[in-house]
Formats: structure tokens, C-alpha cells, sequence
């Protein structure tokens, strides 16, 4: 382990030179082998050093795209150059390494101690903010592997008495010309999704039985997100899962998706710090985007619907 952090040592040190030297990518293999060779020589640990180097520098345009919706108040270009590449290395392990080798909360750990060892005095504080606020909208993940004593707790609530968080969203669509389109929200870690919220957020619509209307609330987030109008014309999926809060534990996260029409107009995000952009896309162009796992069958059943039309 140590090892390792000494490995992250020496690719911050390389990428801090091809930042701070403007040198083009294919220049880092001399320079990364040149501070091997110079503050770690004989760790045995090249191959992971030149595939962390390379896969950041493939990863760098997302990446720090979403350093700077991580922290709005600092564009990439005023962040000093060791604490950049610091956040470069941390996210890109946070969000694209594997999770079995590299755990979130590791991830985020070593970019804190090389903040501290290589940064200024506020280095480390402002490397823990970013980092934790992608975190916090990833859900967390990993969190109960290092709060034990929180899992036991939570663990022993009932099924039936954990709170219950209802979610709806949609698959969108609106005929331009002869063609329908879907509109598609997108999030800071490079996935198209679907626009949706917490429907008992403000709720006060009630169904004929009493109970939340989903279609009337869905209706209402989707409004509040992308600034569409819409109408709901069936359901497409309904799913259930358990997720960890880190106040209330346990809670029965229920997600309604529908199938709902809309007028072809521009879009409007709501400004919030999960999402960044929000488009209108031809349905043959739906299958070169990245997509969840779980988002994609949604979809996939939704176009199957409008062919049929």
C-alpha cells in the first residue's frame, strides 16, 4: 500500500510537469520514467504508474469538466496547477477505476494526503470539498464499508418501517417534422439519462384512493428540471431499492418511469450541481450515447412504443 501511494506520488509529479510545461501527451512516458528513475527507483510499480498516467490524460476534458462543476467558483485555469492534477488523479480513481482495487473512500483518502504533502495550506481542504461533493452525488458509495457500526444499526430496521422516498421521471418525446425525439438530461459523471425528482418534494396532489398521484407529481418535477410541459400516456417501469442515508439509514428508494409527450421546444435545466446539459436527440442517434445499465432497457422500451405508432 505504501507502494501505491508513492506511485501516485511520482504520477502527480509527472502530470504537475506536463501541466506546468504545456508538453504534449506523447511527451509523459520520458517524463514519467525520468521521475521514476529519479524518486522511486526499484518500486516495481511502473505498470500501474504509466496506466494512472494515461488513463487520466484520456479521461481529462470529463474530468475537468466536472472539477468545475464541483466547485463553480474556481474555472479549471485558476486552480493551482498541483491541486488540479491532484483532483485529476483523485476523480479519476473515484469515478472510473475499479472499485474493487481502488474503493472510493481510498480514492479520496490518498488525494487528501498528497493535497497535504505536495499542495498549500489550504490544499487539503479544498481537494477533500470537491472530492466529497462528487461523492455525495454518486450516492455514497462505499460508505458503509468504513462505518460499521451505522450498517448493524441500520441493518436491524425493519423492512416494512423504512422510510419510503418516491421518485418519478420519464422518457420524453416530441415529434419534430416527421421524426420523434427524446429528450435526454446529462450528468457530471458522462452519462445521459432521464429527467425525474423526489416527488413528495412540495407534493399536494392526491389521487382519487388518497394516495401521492404520481403522474400529476412527475408532471410537475419534469417542469421544474427541463421547463417542459408534458403529458403522461403510460408507465414504463417501476422499481424498487434500498439505500443508506446518513441520518435517516435505511430507505426504500421507489422510482415510477413514464412514457410522456411533450411539445418540440427548447430546453431549460434547472441549475443544480448533478446535471449539466440537456438535448433533444433523433432516435437512431440514441444508441452511440453512454447510458446507466438500469436506464437503458427504459429507453430501449420506449422507442420500441414510438415505432409502433
Amino acid at each position: 500500500m505504501a507502494n501505491r501511494h508513492l506511485s501516485r506520488s511520482i504520477v502527480m509529479q509527472t502530470l504537475f510537469e506536463w501541466d506546468f510545461r504545456g508538453l504534449e501527451n506523447a511527451e509523459i512516458d520520458a517524463v514519467l520514467l525520468r521521475n521514476t528513475e529519479e524518486f522511486a527507483p526499484g518500486v516495481g510499480d511502473f505498470a500501474f504508474m504509466k496506466s494512472l498516467v494515461m488513463s487520466v490524460l484520456a479521461k481529462q476534458i470529463d474530468i475537468d469538466r466536472i472539477i468545475e462543476k464541483a466547485a463553480p467558483e474556481w474555472p479549471i485555469h485558476k486552480i493551482g496547477v498541483v491541486d488540479r492534477n491532484i483532483l485529476r488523479i483523485g476523480l479519476y480513481e473515484l469515478l472510473f477505476a475499479d472499485r474493487a482495487e481502488v474503493p472510493a473512500k481510498v480514492a479520496i483518502n490518498e488525494a487528501i494526503e498528497l493535497a497535504k504533502t505536495f499542495g498549500g495550506e489550504t490544499s487539503g481542504k479544498f481537494v477533500n470539498g470537491v472530492l466529497g461533493a462528487v461523492y455525495k452525488e454518486m450516492g455514497e458509495p462505499g460508505k458503509d464499508d468504513v462505518t460499521q457500526s451505522k450498517v448493524y444499526k441500520f441493518k436491524t430496521i425493519p423492512y416494512e418501517k423504512m422510510p419510503i422516498d418516491k421518485l418519478g421521471g420519464a422518457v420524453i418525446y416530441a415529434k419534430n417534422g416527421d421524426e420523434y425525439e427524446l429528450a435526454l438530461v446529462h450528468d457530471v459523471f458522462g452519462h445521459w439519462t432521464l429527467s425525474k425528482g423526489k416527488l413528495y418534494e412540495g407534493a399536494t396532489t392526491l389521487d382519487a384512493e388518497g394516495n401521492l398521484d404520481e403522474k400529476v407529481e412527475t408532471v410537475r418535477k419534469l417542469k421544474e428540471e427541463i421547463g417542459l410541459d408534458t403529458k403522461i400516456k403510460e408507465e414504463l417501469s417501476r422499481n424498487e431499492y434500498i439505500a443508506t442515508h446518513p441520518e435517516r439509514g435505511k430507505v426504500r428508494k421507489q422510482v415510477v418511469y413514464f412514457l410522456a409527450e411533450a411539445k418540440y421546444q427548447p430546453l431549460q435545466l434547472e441549475e443544480t450541481g448533478g446535471l449539466d446539459k440537456a438535448e433533444w436527440f433523433k432516435l437512431p442517434d440514441i444508441v452511440n450515447l453512454n447510458f446507466y445499465n438500469d436506464i437503458l432497457p427504459i429507453i430501449t422500451k420506449a422507442i420500441q412504443i414510438l415505432h409502433a405508432k
